[in-house]
Parts: C-alpha cells; sequence; structure tokens
C-alpha cells in the first residue's frame, strides 16, 4: 500500500511538473516568432508582457519591480532560482548584505553565510537600446530555465540566483523597436534612429554611474550598491559588425589601479570559461584581452570598485533585427590587443566571414549566459568568501594605509554643490560623517561641520577612485612605444568636478573617530528659519538659480540686486536673487523641497530688479546628439524654460523670438549641410534623409543677422566652428556685408605641435569683471578635450571681444592626463564676442559635461542670462 501510494505521488508530481510546463507557452507562441528571428522585435512591454506569464506560471521565476525609468515605464529584476531559494529571498539578501559589507564577522559567521548564501549573478541587458539581441534573447533565456529538466542546470540553479534586468533602458528599447518596425520593407529599413535613445542621454547612460543623474541609472545602481549587493555582474552589449563576434573578459590595459587584483583574476575566470563553452558549442570570433580597457568609473561596471566580479561582453551587431553580409575581405581590428584580424590567443577561432544575424547574436547570448551561471555555481564557496574577503581586506587597508579620510570643509565656495556630494556619496552606499569639534591635522584646522569620508569601508577604492585627483596610469604597447590611450576620458574626480575643497588626509588624526557622527538622514543646510520680510539667494550657488527659474515659472516674481551687497562680513555677488518671503505653508512647502542650503533673510529689500527669464532656443540634431540631451537634463532640473530647434528650422522660424540661441557641441558640418565631414571629404549618414538637413548656408545667414540685430548666442565645443571664418549678411532690402568675428580656433596648430588632452580637468583663470563669471571663483578646473583654443584679434568696425577665460602659465592639469601641455600656456578658452547689438559666448570647453561638472554650470547659467 505504501509502494502505491508513494508511486501515486510521483505520477501526481509528474503531471503537475507537466502542467507547468504546459501553461507556460514558448516565446515563439506568445510572440508569434521564434526571438532573433530576422525583421522581428517585441517591445518592452511585451517582454515584460511575457515574464509575467512565466512568472504566475513557474515557481523557479520571481518579478519584482525595482522602479521606474526616465519616462515612467516600470523596470524590473527577474530572479531566476530554484523554488526553494526564492521563497528564503529576504534572507538570502541579507546574507549577500552580511557577505559584502561586515568586516568583523567572526570565522563561525562566516562559514556559516557561505554554507547558506546562494552566488547572485546580476546581469543587465541591452542598455545600448540599439544593441537589441540582448533583451531581444530574455524569453529563450527565461524559458529554458523555468522549464529545464536539465539535470545540470537545475544543480546550478541550486546555487545560484540569477538577477536579469531585462532591459536596462525600457524608454530607448521601445523608441528603436518602433522606429524600426516602422522601416521594414522600405528603402530606409534598419536606418539609425533619429535622435538619442533614452529621454536624454542616449549612448551616454553608459557613463552616469558615478553621477547616478538618470533615474533608471538610479534604479540600476541602487541593486548593487545598497539592496541586493550581487557578487557577480554582466553587462551584455554590442559592438561594430566588421571585428570580432564577442569579446569575453579579461580586458586590455589599462586598468584602474584601485582595483584589487582578485576582480580581474575572477573577471578572466568568468571569460576564460564563456571563451572555452562558446568554442565547444562552435560559436567562432570570441576575442578577449582587446578593445575594451577597464580604467575609468561610470560604465555600469562600477560596481567592480564596489567589490562585485564585473565584467562585459560586447557581441557584433546586425543591422538591428535585419542580416548583413560581411565579405571575408571586409574583417579587421585594430588599436589593443590584436593586431591582425588572424588567429591568436586573443581570437583562437577567428569566425571567417559570411551572413549575420540577430539569430546568431541571440545564439552567443544564450550560451555566454548559461557559462556564467554555470562558472558560478562551480565556484560558489569561493566567490562568496572571496566577497567577504575583500570586503575585510579594504576595511583594514583604510585603517592602516594612506589616505585614511578625505575632509570636506562645510564652508565652501559652493555649499549647495557640498550637499549634492554628500548625498551622492550616501547612495553609492559610502558612509559621510560630520565633525562634531574642532580638530587639528599640522597645521590645517578643521571645524565643526566639516564633512569626514573614512576610508576604512568596504567600498574604500571607490572612495578613493572618486576623491582622489586623477593621475592616468601610462602603459605602452611597446617599451618606449606609443602610449595606450584612454577608452573614454581621464578624470572624474567629484570635489574637483564641483568645485570642492577636499583634503585627502596622509596619517591617522587622533581622536577623529570619536569626533564624528554618522550622517544617516538626508542631508541638508536648509535647517535654519528665521523671520524676515525678503530672502536673498547668493549667486555664488548653483542651487540660486533653481529656485530663481523656478520661482519664476510659480508666478513668485523673483527679482535681482543690482549692485554687490556685504552683509556681516559676506559679500553677495550683484544678480543674485530676491523673493519675498510670504512665510505661509505653500511657500515654506517650496522652499524646503527645492532648497538644501538656507537662504539669506533679510528685513529690507536692497536695490533690485525684475528677473527676467529669457527665450531660450536649444539646437539640437537628430544625430544621437548626446550633448544637446544632456543639455536638456540639466535645464530640466534647473526649471529653465527651453524650445528645440533643429538646424533645418533655422532658415523657416523666426528667430527674433528668442533672446538666446544655445549650440551644445556638434559637428560643425552636421549642424550646416547634415553630414560629417573629415579633411575634405564627406561621410554620409545611415539616417532617413529627412532627419539630416543642416541649417545651409542661408541658415547660418540668417543666423547671423539675428546676431546683428540684438540676438545672443551661446555655443560651446565643437559647434563654435559654425562661426569661425567669412560670413555675409543682408542690411535692409539692398545693402549686404561681408565680415569675420574677431576670433580663430588654432587647436588644430596647437595638436600637430604636440597637443594631446583626452577628456581632462585642467585649470582656467577668469575675467571677473563680466556678469558671465558672476558667482565664481578666480579660477576653476573646466572639462576639456584639446580643443578648441581661441586666438582673438583687435575688432574693427561694429564688433567687438573680450577673453574671459585662459590657461595659466603652468601646471594646468588638475586631473587627468595631457601631452604637451605648455602649449596650451596663456591661450583664451572662453571669449565674449560683439556684432552689431548682439552677444556672443563661445568656450572651448562643455560647461555640463554629462552633468558632471557642476563647477562651470554658473558659466552657462550667465551666459544665458546675458543683457
Amino acid at each position: 500500500m505504501k509502494k502505491l501510494s508513494f508511486a501515486l505521488f510521483v505520477f501526481i508530481l509528474s503531471l503537475q511538473i507537466s502542467f507547468s510546463q504546459n501553461i507556460i507557452p514558448q516565446p515563439k507562441d506568445y510572440f508569434g516568432f521564434v526571438p532573433g528571428t530576422d525583421r522581428n522585435l517585441f517591445s518592452y512591454d511585451q517582454l515584460v508582457g511575457y515574464l509575467k506569464v512565466v512568472d504566475e506560471n513557474s515557481d523557479r521565476l520571481l518579478l519584482m519591480e525595482v522602479g521606474k525609468s526616465p519616462m515612467g515605464k516600470p523596470m524590473y529584476i527577474a530572479f531566476f532560482s530554484a523554488p526553494e531559494n526564492l521563497i528564503r529571498l529576504d534572507e538570502l539578501k541579507e546574507i549577500n548584505k552580511k557577505l559584502a559589507m561586515d568586516a568583523n564577522l567572526t570565522e563561525k559567521e562566516r562559514a556559516g553565510y557561505i554554507a547558506e548564501g546562494k552566488v547572485f549573478v546580476m546581469a543587465t541587458l541591452s542598455m545600448h537600446s540599439t544593441e537589441v539581441a540582448p533583451s531581444q534573447s530574455a524569453p529563450l533565456t527565461a524559458y529554458e530555465l523555468c522549464t529545464t529538466s536539465d539535470s545540470e542546470k537545475l544543480k546550478w540553479m541550486k546555487d545560484v540566483v540569477y538577477m536579469m534586468i531585462p532591459s536596462h533602458n525600457p524608454d530607448g528599447m521601445d523608441m528603436v523597436v518602433n522606429y524600426y518596425n516602422s522601416t521594414v520593407n522600405t528603402k530606409y529599413e534598419g536606418a539609425s534612429l533619429p535622435g538619442v535613445y533614452h529621454k536624454y542621454v542616449g549612448h551616454d547612460n553608459n557613463r552616469d554611474f558615478v553621477i547616478l543623474s538618470q533615474e533608471d541609472t538610479k534604479v540600476i545602481a541602487k541593486i548593487y550598491n545598497t539592496e541586493w549587493y550581487p557578487q557577480v555582474f554582466v553587462e551584455k552589449h554590442q559592438m561594430g559588425s566588421t571585428g570580432p563576434r564577442y569579446f569575453v573578459p579579461p580586458n586590455h590595459d589599462p586598468v584602474a589601479e584601485n582595483i584589487d587584483e582578485g576582480i580581474w583574476t575572477w573577471a578572466a575566470i568568468f571569460g576564460s570559461n564563456m571563451s572555452k563553452d562558446m568554442a565547444s558549442d562552435g560559436l567562432a570570433g570570441v576575442s578577449s584581452h582587446y578593445a575594451f580597457d577597464d580604467y575609468w568609473p561610470g560604465s555600469t561596471e562600477t560596481c567592480i570598485w564596489k567589490n562585485v566580479i564585473g565584467f562585459l561582453t560586447e557581441a557584433a551587431s546586425a543591422n538591428i533585427a535585419s542580416p548583413v553580409y560581411i565579405d571575408p575581405t571586409e574583417l579587421n581590428v585594430s588599436g589593443k590587443g590584436l593586431a591582425e584580424y588572424k588567429k591568436s590567443v586573443n581570437m583562437p577561432m577567428p569566425w571567417p566571414g559570411g551572413e549575420w544575424k540577430l539569430g546568431d547574436i541571440v545564439d552567443y547570448e544564450l550560451v555566454s549566459t548559461e557559462s556564467i551561471l554555470k562558472t558560478a555555481y562551480n565556484h560558489k564557496k569561493e566567490i562568496l568568501k572571496f566577497r567577504n574577503d575583500l570586503c575585510k581586506k579594504q576595511v583594514e587597508l583604510g585603517k592602516t594605509s594612506a589616505p585614511y579620510y578625505y575632509i570636506l570643509p562645510l564652508e565652501q565656495h559652493d555649499k549647495s554643490e557640498l550637499v549634492r556630494l554628500v548625498n551622492l556619496l550616501k547612495e553609492h552606499g559610502v558612509e559621510v560623517y560630520s565633525l562634531e569639534k574642532e580638530v587639528y591635522y599640522g597645521n590645517i584646522r578643521f571645524s565643526k561641520g566639516d564633512i569626514v569620508v573614512p576610508l576604512s569601508q568596504a567600498y574604500r577604492a571607490f572612495i578613493k577612485e572618486v576623491m582622489e585627483d586623477q593621475e592616468y596610469p601610462v602603459r605602452h604597447y611597446t617599451k618606449g612605444g606609443d602610449i595606450i590611450k584612454p577608452y573614454d576620458i581621464a578624470s572624474w574626480s567629484l570635489p574637483l568636478h564641483n568645485g570642492l575643497k577636499s583634503y585627502e588626509i596622509e596619517s591617522p588624526i587622533p581622536g577623529l573617530e570619536s569626533s564624528i557622527n554618522i550622517i544617516e538622514e538626508k542631508y541638508n543646510l536648509n535647517v535654519e528659519r528665521a523671520e524676515s520680510k525678503y530672502l536673498l539667494f547668493s549667486l555664488d550657488l548653483n542651487e540660486s538659480y533653481k529656485i530663481a527659474f523656478l520661482s519664476a515659472s510659480l508666478d513668485m516674481k523673483p527679482e535681482r540686486i543690482t549692485e554687490e551687497l556685504s552683509l556681516n562680513g559676506k559679500t553677495y555677488p550683484k544678480g543674485s536673487f530676491i523673493l519675498q518671503n510670504k512665510n505661509n505653508e505653500i511657500f515654506n512647502s517650496f522652499l524646503s523641497g527645492n532648497l538644501s542650503v538656507a537662504p539669506v533673510y533679510l528685513d529690507k529689500k536692497p536695490l533690485s530688479e525684475k528677473f527676467e527669464v529669457p527665450t531660450i532656443a536649444l539646437v539640437e540634431t537628430y544625430f544621437h546628439d548626446m550633448d544637446a540631451g544632456w543639455t536638456r537634463f540639466v535645464f530640466d532640473s534647473y526649471h529653465i524654460p527651453y524650445k528645440i530647434l533643429r538646424p533645418s528650422d533655422i532658415q523657416n522660424v523666426a528667430l527674433s523670438e528668442y533672446d538666446v540661441i544655445v549650440f551644445p557641441s556638434t559637428d560643425k558640418s552636421q549642424l550646416l549641410e547634415g553630414k560629417r565631414k573629415q579633411g575634405d571629404s564627406y561621410s554620409v549618414s545611415t539616417y532617413d534623409p529627412k532627419y539630416t538637413k543642416g541649417m545651409e548656408k542661408e541658415g547660418l545667414k540668417k543666423l547671423m543677422e539675428y546676431i546683428h540685430t540684438g540676438g545672443n548666442i551661446v555655443a560651446w565645443g565643437q559647434s563654435t566652428g559654425l562661426f569661425e571664418g567669412m560670413h555675409t549678411i543682408n542690411i535692409g532690402a539692398k545693402e549686404t556685408e561681408e565680415f569675420n568675428l574677431p576670433f580663430m580656433d588654432i587647436s588644430e596648430t596647437l595638436g600637430k605641435e604636440g597637443l594631446y588632452c583626452p577628456g581632462s580637468l585642467v585649470k582656467m583663470k577668469m575675467d571677473k569683471n563680466s556678469d558671465i563669471t558672476a558667482g565664481m571663483p578666480e579660477e576653476c578646473g573646466i572639462f576639456y578635450r584639446g580643443a578648441p583654443v581661441f586666438l582673438t584679434r583687435p575688432p574693427y568696425f561694429d564688433m567687438d571681444r573680450k577673453v574671459l577665460g585662459t590657461f595659466p602659465e603652468k601646471e594646468i592639469l588638475m586631473s587627468g592626463y595631457i601631452e604637451k601641455e605648455e602649449e596650451l600656456s596663456n591661450k583664451a578658452v572662453m571669449i565674449w564676442l560683439k556684432k552689431g547689438e548682439g552677444q556672443m559666448v563661445l568656450m572651448g570647453f562643455n560647461p555640463q559635461f554629462r552633468s558632471s561638472t557642476s563647477v562651470t554650470y554658473k558659466l552657462l547659467f550667465n551666459s544665458l542670462l546675458l543683457q
């Protein structure tokens, strides 16, 4: 009877398993096609819809909403694991935190957590939305993990929790999918999406993981910074079509010197296993130690500074979902790691060429993902132990090696940026403290309220990386040969980029530990309240501009003081903002919700005038114009109203409707002609031509007439080239005028002399006798890439010029890397020009670079307000 009961139990259980697998639809039945099929893509909502169906019918998946995208779409983690793990997910989450952050675990406690814990593998898919394959492969992975009866895979899921972010960029996914579907079976099938595939920043969403400015970045970073503490992380990308088929770690030099060697070793283990497993499945063209360095933080793999074994993969792209044919003669490599497209240790099985489809990429994604899960399973105990080993090691390094602390004085030129930095560090999972009494470090006195960041923390590597000045680790391809140049930028120092004074403490300060208190809540200096008739917001603070623009939009009638004001030993610049203190519930709520630094309370109103909000046009091309996107983000963050103009609009709109027209950094030939010029030749874009029209000569002529008759222009970076050279305008019905504005860009000449600056922070001295530099110190850092460099000349007729910012004579580099910096000595990098009734401000640097250079925001804001 007992045997019969057991047999009946097994039969019922097999029916349950069979039923469960039957009611989980195969992806091809749910979507109407097999994911990866040529010219077929599903949307984000369809992807999530499928995962919800699987979640409802499988005990191996738990779908959890974790936040919203910039455009309000829900974002999810899909947890895949054995049912018994998903039931105790909260307990496993706490184990992750203990191993990641607790350096004081006893050996017994640690052994227990390692035995009970699981390896959490986090994967973010298709953050760059034209790189569609990772997200398109997600349903196939989900179906396999939730229905498989493969004993090996079931073993993996006993010890591994796979955390899939089905789309890192839901907004961009739908933009790309919808646009691609509209082009299928047309002449422009697979054409580039006009605009950025994101609300703001497009491809630069993978440059935001230090600043955490975008909502989707915040969602992803929170998962590994302060919520789930996964031990392994992979970001799934795609690359160009004519090189290797796939990239796996290890990366190429240079690598970040603050990262523990174990991170690189573990990444190499995962990469080596991927390469082996993909070759075993006949997937050719897998490369490693090629192209991609791992020196700079800012990408999603910023997690490696948080002791996560993090890496990326890169697959060769098709034309979105349309197949491409790659002739063998077109296969090529260049740069780091591979000099020839030949069999080598970095690409042991080259792909021979031929047709390359979305389905091929999906195959590579499926095999690489399973390889990662298998490696995590095979090394479960070692990986969990390694995470806590690193925690202990970093905490001990912070106690025994310099630097020991970073201390930021409370008294800063811009306290609002200090508040922002403290809260950013806390968002990163860093412990930040406030000094409770006076202490000394040599001859330096630190006061109550100063900010202290100890390095004896689990995230020591990250703290040091973002708080120190950067010095690029120069490496060469051969001894004495060419340097290996940075993949992206060379500076990201948070104090320098935000204009804050910070001290790196090289030896312990006796008594400091007992003199600090941790900042638990959101940091805020807007705590004092006083009765007064008026509130003064100093031009020294970036935040004051936000208050001014927002209050104007709410009809609170802000004003600006018309002369410098001295009060209680402090000077407030001309142009600082004034609001009447209404001191009611709505007004106080407005202040508490938007202000982090207390205003100055005044009983008497100083001389002031109405704050006039200018009408602003922002010129943005359709060419994935990320710098314009970042500008939109900064404007929206500061409540600055604007309207988008496309270059082709300039011929047709009444420019006189705008007080100022803003040109973010964009290639001159794209603005003027709608195509990129390289030397004497042009490259035709991959966009539908209706999106590529430039302003053309007539538009440029109209723009110069706008300036002549009183319009203002603000431009930086590449866009400044638009205004160089000969211009012609109409004056009245019959008269024309030819002129050259009194400046030129000499950066090309300096480059030939050896100037090279790959995105570094350099020093600029300012002329303080200008409204444009109001609220700024006499010198500051600017984010600079070696061009442009301005040379002005004496003007004639109705033109004028003034140099507002110059490089110093020497010691120009503040953070990053530069060659032949002496070529910049005493040269101009920011100028003011006048033509007729109009004015121009030209900057050789991006004042809002990736929302990471608040030190120069005021130069942009003041330029907008120029009268």
